[in-house]
């Protein structure tokens, strides 16, 4: 506290800087104006890898809690939020270019898998999981994951000494090994046990960019129908009703369009990086009902390389449907030529914080591909591939008048 004290008193004896503008050419907002129905950024665009190496690069401006653990210390509308934990740590990074992004600082090295005896709902959240998460999500062509990059952060400099929150500032602390440290403030595992230490001042962890606010691009969050029971003995209908897809389909939304296949697109990424932890998804509602899901915090998977939660897989293997698109793609990664491991450890070669995963994480992507083919065929087996693979494969191109408009 004394630290920050002075170091604002020297702040404030410097004449103040020019006022910054907006430029309209900001990776940020070029990124949101990017968005449409198809998805959250185009094919190839430039604009992804330009803010990718924006968030990387350009010095943070303030730092502040994220929107949940505010929303436990009674200082925000908890209206938006899904559901407030604050057992895991994440910040709010403004850059010098009014663009802002979610830090949440490594917990966990990159060679420890999750416990066996964890439950899903109290494992670690990873950083390198949320990395390795958009890479993955651009490989399989969903574009649904907001572009995500790892970085080395001084806690001290770019933390400590840019946050205007007392109770950020007053979290920080020095380790008996002279390490610059803070913790969440929170009712509960929000200790100096639970803290992040940089080294000394050093800390690596991975910054996702923000979508649109709300008031611009609102979104809608939705219980996920194959939502896990969070408690220790209770089992949803899905886990005891292998036919439960057939009360699904009687539902509206799922009864027709893209919705549920769409849902099966996320269980098949969330099979691939080892995620239970999908209990609502997100998606904009200009859209409308067909409209993309987003595939929004990750960071529970890629923990465990040496077991496969086949479970996460029940929307697939329930329903006996899957978009043609996403079969050939999953086909394609299967080739020898194109496997799915060499692309991901060829494309997570271009994030600083590389390795991302251990390649044990990288050989179960491969293992975990074989035995989603293995489900449609076992389906095409049972029904037919004219009626397990959707054809979207003729859709048109979204219109301009689909985009994300962002107005003043």
């Amino acid at each position: 506290s004394r630290r920050h004290k002075l170091y604002r008193e020297e702040l404030n004896l410097t004449s103040p800087a020019a006022p910054l503008s907006l430029q309209p050419e900001a990776s940020w907002l070029q990124f949101h104006l990017g968005i449409s129905r198809d998805g959250l950024y185009p094919r190839s665009s430039p604009t992804i890898n330009r803010l990718l190496r924006d968030m990387r690069d350009f010095p943070t401006v303030s730092a502040d809690y994220s929107q949940d653990e505010k929303a436990l210390l009674g200082a925000c509308d908890c209206s938006q939020i899904v559901k407030p934990s604050g057992v895991h740590l994440k910040l709010v990074l403004r850059f010098q270019d009014f663009g802002k992004a979610m830090f949440k600082p490594m917990r966990q090295k990159r060679e420890e898998e999750t416990p066996e005896d964890f439950f899903y709902f109290v494992d670690f959240q990873r950083h390198n999981a949320e990395i390795a998460a958009f890479h993955l999500d651009r490989i399989l062509d969903f574009r649904r994951v907001p572009p995500t990059v790892g970085r080395l952060i001084n806690v001290t400099k770019e933390i400590l000494e840019v946050t205007k929150n007392e109770i950020l500032q007053s979290v920080f602390f020095v380790s008996p090994a002279s390490n610059v440290c803070f913790f969440a403030k929170c009712p509960y595992m929000c200790k100096t046990e639970y803290a992040v230490c940089g080294n000394p001042h050093l800390l690596e962890g991975s910054l996702s960019a923000f979508l649109p606010s709300l008031n611009l691009a609102p979104r809608l969050s939705i219980p996920n129908p194959w939502i896990r029971s969070y408690s220790f003995d209770g089992k949803e209908e899905w886990e005891v009703n292998p036919l439960y897809c057939n009360t699904v389909r009687e539902i509206y939304p799922y009864s027709n369009g893209n919705r549920l296949l769409n849902i099966i697109d996320m269980a098949i990424f969330d099979f691939l990086i080892g995620n239970m932890d999908r209990h609502h998804y997100e998606m904009f509602t200009k859209f409308g009902d067909d409209g993309f899901l987003l595939h929004l915090d990750n960071a529970r998977g890629f923990g465990r390389h040496s077991h496969d939660e086949t479970s996460i897989l029940a929307p697939l293997s329930q329903c006996c449907i899957i978009k043609r698109t996403t079969l050939l793609r999953l086909q394609l990664l299967a080739e020898p030529e194109y496997q799915l491991s060499d692309v991901m450890r060829e494309s997570l070669l271009q994030d600083r914080l590389a390795p991302v995963l251990t390649e044990p994480h990288l050989l179960a992507l491969d293992r975990r591909l074989q035995l989603i083919l293995k489900a449609v065929r076992k389906c095409i087996d049972t029904y037919g591939e004219a009626k397990v693979v959707a054809n979207d494969t003729t859709q048109p191109e979204a219109p301009a008048s689909d985009r994300v408009k962002l107005t003043t």
